[in-house]
């Protein structure tokens, strides 16, 4: 995590682009979005691409530790998040304003995150070639 939290959003500049953007905003039940998500973005990264994520609204749960199986059995999504360093993604991001309407906290994600801001929010999107939204 960064030194340079002020409130718990990020001061630092903009993060560098990448080739891909992965904005996650569904949670880790209810749907396969998120595994999607991030299958999308293992599998780019296992060719060659530079993968940046996003996490927004609901999809800030993924983060948060201690997730049991859904309603329909689905799988938590620990086990894929573990993965993400082992294939270099280590660009993980929180929608400040998301993180904070669900109460979680940087304390409370079982990964290093950036919490960035709308305008870097923003900056982000448009600084990717390409960026898919599950």
């Amino acid at each position: 995590m960064n030194s340079d939290h002020i409130n718990g959003v990020s001061s630092d500049p903009l993060p560098p682009a990448g080739d891909l953007l992965v904005i996650i905003s569904h949670g880790p039940h209810g749907s396969s979005l998120l595994r999607e998500g991030l299958d999308m973005a293992l599998v780019a990264a296992a060719f060659g691409r530079r993968v940046s994520l996003l996490f927004m609204g609901q999809g800030c749960w993924a983060l948060h530790p201690g997730q049991g199986a859904g309603a329909l059995g689905q799988k938590g999504a620990h086990a894929t998040l573990a993965m993400l360093e082992m294939y270099d993604i280590d660009q993980l991001m929180v929608e400040a304003a998301g993180f904070e309407q669900l109460g979680l906290e940087v304390a409370d994600c079982q990964l290093p995150i950036s919490v960035v801001d709308n305008v870097t929010v923003q900056a982000v999107v448009t600084s990717h070639q390409l960026v898919m939204n599950f």
